[in-house]
């Protein structure tokens, strides 16, 4: 009897390993790395956006609409509890998508009002930290094209026949990814150019 289970346990490991099973194990590994890059750049980002927004309100105080837009769009993407599980809960993805999506239009725009003060332009902390933020969105642009990449060999690993089968008797499911439509939006890195002339001001500024 003994040597029968082992037979059957040995047979089992060689039908899974045929159909697959390492394969999905793999794959499900490998979003998981990738997505936990993507969040490491993520919060980079979050990291040096108090830092951006102080150094700018000492140039641009009144700039009071654009500065609570960051704020408040790094409070919410902050909130958004991030979870191995979020990678395979496509509202929750949905949901952390839309606002990063948000806080990068909101830099987009802080940089943008930038260029109406000559002397924020010009101060050494701010280009610096321009500098940091327009790598990290590079590194955040990178990490996201990977986890992108290996969501898409997961999925085709998970629909494929007879790895379908497998992934559906081991709980393997399709995995959300970035949406094509803010594809380009959110990684393409927020810029500035320091070398163009400075817009005028609004009277009264």
């Amino acid at each position: 009897m003994r040597r029968i289970g082992i037979l059957m346990m040995l047979a089992a490991t060689l039908l899974l390993s045929g159909c697959g099973y390492n394969t999905l194990q793999s794959g499900d590994e490998q979003v998981k790395a990738n997505w936990s890059e993507v969040v490491n750049q993520y919060q980079r980002r979050a990291d040096l956006i108090p830092n951006l927004v102080n150094t700018v309100k000492g140039y641009a105080s009144h700039e009071k609409e654009v500065l609570t837009q960051v704020a408040e769009a790094r409070s919410k993407a902050s909130s958004i509890q991030i979870t191995p599980e979020l990678v395979n809960d496509p509202a929750a993805f949905a949901r952390f998508q839309e606002a990063q999506g948000q806080l990068s239009g909101a830099l987009s725009r802080l940089l943008a009002v930038s260029e109406n003060y000559p002397q924020l332009k010009a101060d050494a902390g701010f280009r610096d930290l321009q500098a940091q933020l327009e790598g990290t969105e590079n590194r955040i642009a990178v990490a996201r094209n990977r986890y992108i990449k290996s969501v898409q060999d997961y999925n085709v690993v998970v629909r494929s026949f007879p790895t379908n089968l497998v992934a559906m008797m081991f709980g393997h499911k399709v995995k959300p990814n970035f949406t094509v439509e803010n594809e380009k939006a959110i990684s393409a890195p927020p810029a500035v150019n320091f070398d163009s002339p400075p817009k005028p001001q609004p009277a009264g500024k």
